[in-house]
C-alpha cells in the first residue's frame, strides 16, 4: 500500500505506508554534489552530501545541545552540511524537476490526459539507450520516489511506486479534481551515479476551474496540529527554517523518526514548479537532536517568486502534511 498526501483534504488514513516517503535524506550517493556547493547556480546543493558523512562533521560532537546544532548550520558555506541544502537540478545549472529529460534519461508517462478518481499510474524511466532502466541506487530504502502536484501546488501526493520487471513503475492515487498536474521522481540510476530529479506534466480531464497558490500564513493546523514557520526565502542565499510543531497548544517533544529524519519538505515554485527537496539539520540518534518540536532546515531556493512548502512528520505513528506558502525575496 502507498500512500497519498492531498494537501487540503488530509486524507491521511492513507499514509499508512507513507513511511517510505521522501526518504531523499539518504542522499548518500550525493557526495559529488558537495563539489557544487561553490557554484552559484547550484546553491541548492550545498547540503546533499548525505547523511552518512553527516555523523562525521567536524564540530559536530561538541554541539552539546540542539541551538548550537543550529548554529553549526549557520557557519558560512555550510558545505559540511552537504546533504541538508536542497535537492534540486544537475543539468544545466537548473532547479530540479523543471526537465522530463536530464543527463540522458527521461519520464515517459504511460498517460498524458487520465480521468478523476483512483486511477492507475504508470510511467517508465528511460535510459541514454531509450531502453527502460531497471537499476537504481536506493535513495532513503526507494529507488524512486514520486510527488504529484496540482499546478496551483493546493494538492500534493508523495508515494512510492512499484517496478516491474520491465522497467514500468505502477502506483494507485486518487487524484480527484480535473485540471493541470506534474509528477517529479527522484532517482539514482545505478550508471548514473547520482540522483535527478525529472518532472513532465499532465492533466485530469473534467470541469477544470484554475486556481491561485493559497495566501501565505505563517501557522496551518492539520489534525489538530499547529504547525508554525519562522524563518525567510532569500534568492541566491541559504537561509534557516525553522518549524515548530505543537498540538492542543503544548510543544511536540517527541517527534517519531520518519525515513531517518524528523521531518522531510519539499519545496514548490508557483509558475514554472521548480523543486527543491530539504532535509533536516541533523538526525535521529546523533547525540544534539531534539525530536522536536522545532525542526531545521538549511534552504536556498533557485531565484525569486512564491513557493509551497509541504512539511512531513510524524507523530502519533502518522505522517501528516503541513503546507505553508512563502515568498522569496532579494
Amino acid at each position: 500500500m502507498t500512500t497519498q498526501a492531498h494537501v487540503g483534504h488530509h486524507d491521511h488514513a492513507a499514509h499508512a505506508e507513507h513511511n517510505a516517503h521522501a526518504e531523499h535524506a539518504a542522499h548518500a550517493q550525493h557526495a559529488d554534489h558537495a563539489q557544487h556547493a561553490a557554484h552559484a547556480d547550484h546553491a541548492q546543493h550545498a547540503a546533499h552530501a548525505g547523511h552518512a558523512q553527516h555523523a562525521a562533521h567536524a564540530g559536530h560532537a561538541q554541539h552539546a545541545d540542539h541551538a548550537a546544532h543550529a548554529e553549526h548550520a549557520e557557519h558560512a558555506g555550510h558545505v559540511e552540511h552537504a546533504d541538508h541544502a536542497a535537492h534540486a537540478g544537475h543539468g544545466a545549472g537548473l532547479p530540479g524537476g523543471l526537465q522530463i529529460t536530464q543527463d540522458g534519461y527521461t519520464l515517459d508517462l504511460a498517460e498524458k490526459i487520465v480521468a478523476a478518481g483512483e486511477i492507475e499510474f504508470r510511467f517508465r524511466i528511460l535510459g541514454p539507450d531509450g531502453a527502460p532502466v531497471t537499476e537504481f541506487d536506493a535513495i532513503h530504502d526507494k529507488e524512486l520516489h514520486l510527488i504529484v502536484v496540482r499546478r496551483e501546488l493546493t494538492g500534493f501526493w508523495h508515494v512510492h511506486p512499484q517496478r516491474q520487471a520491465d522497467g514500468t513503475w505502477t502506483v494507485r492515487l486518487t487524484l480527484p479534481e480535473a485540471g493541470a498536474y506534474r509528477a517529479f521522481t527522484d532517482i539514482a540510476p545505478r550508471a548514473l551515479g547520482t540522483t535527478i530529479t525529472l518532472g513532465a506534466d499532465f492533466a485530469i480531464a473534467g470541469d477544470y476551474r484554475p486556481g491561485t497558490a493559497p495566501q501565505p500564513e505563517r501557522t496551518v493546523t492539520v489534525d489538530g496540529y499547529d504547525v508554525t514557520l519562522d524563518g525567510d526565502l532569500v534568492a541566491g542565499e541559504g537561509r534557516l527554517l525553522t518549524l515548530t510543531v505543537r498540538k492542543d497548544g503544548a510543544p511536540v517533544t517527541d517527534l517519531q523518526p520518519y525515513l531517518a529524519a524528523y521531518g522531510h519538505l519539499v519545496i514548490l515554485r508557483a509558475g514554472d514548479l521548480a523543486y527543491v527537496h530539504v532535509h533536516p539539520n541533523g538526525e535521529p540518534g546523533d547525540g544534539v537532536t531534539a525530536p522536536g518540536p522545532e525542526i531545521t532546515f538549511h534552504t536556498a531556493v533557485p531565484g525569486r517568486g512564491t513557493y509551497r512548502l509541504f512539511l512531513d512528520f510524524k507523530h502519533g505513528d502518522q505522517v501528516r502534511t503541513a503546507a505553508f506558502t512563502l515568498p522569496a525575496t532579494h
